[in-house]
Order: C-alpha cells, then sequence, then structure tokens
C-alpha cells in the first residue's frame, strides 16, 4: 500500500512539472519578468526531470533483466545461448527509452 501511495505523490509530481513546463513552453501568459523566469525555471526543472527518471528507469530495468538472465544461465547453463541473445535486445530497447529522455531534455533545454 505504501508503494502505490508512493507512486501516486510522485506521478502526481512529475506531471505537475510537466503540466509547468508545457505551459511556459507555449508561452502562456509571457506578460512579467517573473512569469518569464518561473517559465524557465520549470523548463529547466522539467529536463533535470526527464534525464533522471529515465536514467532511473533504465537502471532498474537493465539490473532486474541482467539478474533474472543470469539466474537463468545458472540454473540451466545450456540454454544460455537462447538466453543471451533476447536479453542483449531488451537491454538495447531499455537503453534506447533512457536515450529518449535524454533527448526530450535536450529539446526543453532548448527552449530556455
Amino acid at each position: 500500500m505504501k508503494r502505490v501511495v508512493v507512486f501516486v505523490l510522485m506521478s502526481a509530481v512529475v506531471l505537475g512539472f510537466a503540466a509547468l513546463a508545457a505551459a511556459a513552453a507555449e508561452g502562456a501568459a509571457p506578460a512579467a519578468g517573473a512569469t518569464d523566469s518561473l517559465a524557465k525555471a520549470a523548463i529547466a526543472l522539467g529536463s533535470g526531470l526527464a534525464i533522471a527518471i529515465a536514467a532511473f528507469g533504465a537502471a532498474l530495468g537493465q539490473g532486474r533483466m541482467a539478474a533474472a538472465a543470469m539466474e537463468s544461465i545458472g540454473r540451466n547453463p545450456n540454454a544460455a545461448d537462447r538466453i543471451q541473445l533476447p536479453m542483449i535486445l531488451g537491454l538495447a530497447f531499455i537503453e534506447a527509452l533512457a536515450l529518449y529522455g535524454f533527448v526530450i531534455a535536450f529539446f526543453l533545454q532548448g527552449k530556455i
């Protein structure tokens, strides 16, 4: 239950910052200088969160996948050839998702 509450709260925080960054990117109410600096701060915070969340999720996914693959190979060493290729493909896909977060952060930084 505690994990669900923490996940919901963190999701709400991330979505809140994403909404601030999206509103800032569209130029919502750029009337005052304080609003402009707040928008730039929200974009910078959003880009930092994009990199952090992408790296954290990729690290967790890669760690769990490698641990499961090594455990499977340890239980059945003859299946190493059949486990290795899907594991490497999965690791590549997970890393691609982390790089997408990195690219999104660069796009957001370009709006500052």
